[in-house]
């Protein structure tokens, strides 16, 4: 830039100026029209405060010649009021003989008397018109790249915030965004995805972080080709950054295991992923519409018993396991089922089949001293069958109402015969 503009000094009054505004687009990006408007804009600002005139001024770039040329603007009329914005139409035609009255009129003016006073005014506004060209260039340029992966270098450190030269402009990554398991050092080079622009009075602020989801689906579309030619479709993925993370995945060829293409042979896919991120843990799990199918496999890698919906509306899943998969469906501080909830969407409530047994049996208990539920009063309805409504989350007559046929057959223990029996009993309780 400043090369640039040590050499508009020289090259202001001669025809080479026009070469020096192609040289400076080029090497900027920016369009040589935004230029040389900037050149005209300064060329009126110098002749102003050099004439101090309040004339109005036009300024038009010549390319042939790669001058700029000065003209004041007049307006033609029949009688002067205002010899700085008005000309007679006598005195026009002597310029423009095809001219009429309201007519405006530009007479050139001349430039020579503004030598190096021009060069340092235009050099100034086209210094900012520059950086405010380049400045757009990168806020459009980055804008567009949210979710991206860049590549950059440690710059410097900024507090606890970490600055990333990207060669044309800087991004910012704060600490927020940081892994508290990473440490850098400058000069150390990173990889980052973008979660921002921002325009800043300085110029736009590109936002990057290493803790975002973003990164994590980026790193999987860079390393399993069958996610990059849409193949496998990663539906969901979500973070404790440094630590553990969980992916579902889905594939739309019936032949190609998504799981099996993210993991790669040997592991070798998963593995280059999970050195990027400084052996943060992922568990890669297959996405089904069925959330309680969902559901146990989100919880890998602890092995599910049973997954029933308690509340469609508020989106709440009961989780039963052995009590020896309990701790491990939990996993460690409640990160396990805590991700897992946070992969498919739904609340999940734990239970082991021990705890879920003795709730079974507390209820049946409760429905036993209760006149109002009617549950083990209705005819053909025995502590068998009355457990197992309960442990499915029919714990009353208008439950059991509200009840399918095809949701009661899908109760283990309950066949067709004996849900159409259950059907009837709630209907002849109606009557």
């Amino acid at each position: 830039m400043h090369g640039f503009l040590h050499q508009l000094e020289i090259t202001f009054m001669t025809n080479l100026l026009f070469h020096t505004i192609e040289q400076i687009g080029r090497e900027k990006g920016i369009a040589p029209e935004t230029i040389i408007l900037a050149v005209e804009e300064a060329m009126v600002t110098a002749a102003k405060k050099f004439y101090k005139t309040d004339e109005e001024l036009v300024a038009h770039f010549n390319r042939e010649s790669g001058i700029v040329e000065v003209f004041i603007v007049k307006r033609v009329v029949k009688k002067i009021e205002d010899e700085l914005t008005e000309i007679s139409l006598k005195e026009a035609q002597k310029i423009d003989p095809d001219c009429t009255i309201d007519s405006e009129i530009q007479i050139q003016k001349s430039t020579e008397a503004l030598g190096r006073i021009a060069a340092q005014t235009a050099k100034q506004v086209i210094y900012q018109k520059v950086r405010e060209a380049e400045r757009e260039n990168i806020y459009n340029e980055y804008s567009e790249r949210i979710n991206e992966i860049i590549n950059g270098s440690i710059k410097r450190f900024e507090r606890k915030d970490i600055i990333i030269d990207l060669g044309k402009t800087e991004a910012l990554l704060p600490f927020k965004e940081q892994c508290r398991m990473e440490n850098y050092n400058q000069g150390d080079r990173i990889r980052a995805v973008i979660i921002d622009v921002l325009q800043m009075s300085k110029g736009p602020q590109v936002i990057v972080s290493r803790t975002d989801a973003a990164l994590l689906v980026k790193l999987f579309e860079m390393e399993v080709p069958e996610i990059y030619d849409g193949t496998v479709i990663l539906k969901n993925a979500v973070r404790e950054p440094g630590d553990r993370a969980k992916v579902a995945a889905a594939s739309r060829d019936g032949e190609v295991d998504p799981v099996g293409a993210c993991v790669g042979m040997k592991g070798s896919r998963v593995h280059a992923i999970i050195r990027e991120l400084r052996k943060e843990k992922i568990d890669i799990v297959a996405w089904s519409a069925d959330p309680t199918v969902f559901a146990a496999n989100a919880l890998n890698p602890a092995k599910v018993s049973k997954v029933t919906i308690v509340d469609q509306d508020e989106k709440i899943l009961e989780v039963i396991v052995d009590e020896s998969q309990l701790s491990l469906a939990i996993g460690k501080k409640g990160q396990n089922v805590r991700l897992a909830a946070k992969l498919i969407g739904w609340k999940i409530d734990i239970k082991s089949e021990e705890d879920k047994k003795r709730e079974v049996e507390e209820q049946m208990s409760g429905l036993a001293a209760d006149e109002d539920s009617q549950l083990l009063d209705l005819p053909g309805i025995g502590k068998n069958i009355a457990g197992k409504l309960i442990e499915s989350g029919i714990e009353n007559l208008e439950k059991l109402k509200d009840t399918t046929l095809e949701q009661l057959t899908s109760i283990p223990g309950i066949g067709k015969k004996t849900a159409e029996k259950l059907i009837k009993i709630s209907e002849q309780d109606e009557e």
